[in-house]
């Protein structure tokens, strides 16, 4: 049953978790500090994607919309969403 998607809040199954996680950037961003769980990030995005809800009505438990959002960009960019849409 991992193949389900995820919805607002249905987080990530562990197994889907594993499949995805080694497809991710390392986890310090260039520029310093330190980023959110990937994993928490993914299910923001779900669910923003999945309510229609414009980011900044991201709930509180996920963290700031804007570093969601970036996070959801940086990663079109750079080939990260077509590798795990891949998998």
């Amino acid at each position: 049953m991992d193949h389900l998607i995820v919805g607002p809040d249905v987080p990530l199954t562990d197994a889907q978790w594993a499949r995805i996680e080694p497809l991710l950037p390392a986890r310090t961003p260039r520029r310093g500090g330190r980023w959110r769980d990937h994993r928490e990030v993914i299910d923001a995005i779900a669910w923003n994607f999945q309510t229609g809800s414009q980011w900044v009505y991201l709930p509180a438990k996920y963290g700031n919309w804007r570093g969601v959002y970036n996070r959801l960009r940086m990663w079109a960019v750079d080939g990260t969403w077509e590798r795990v849409f891949a998998v």
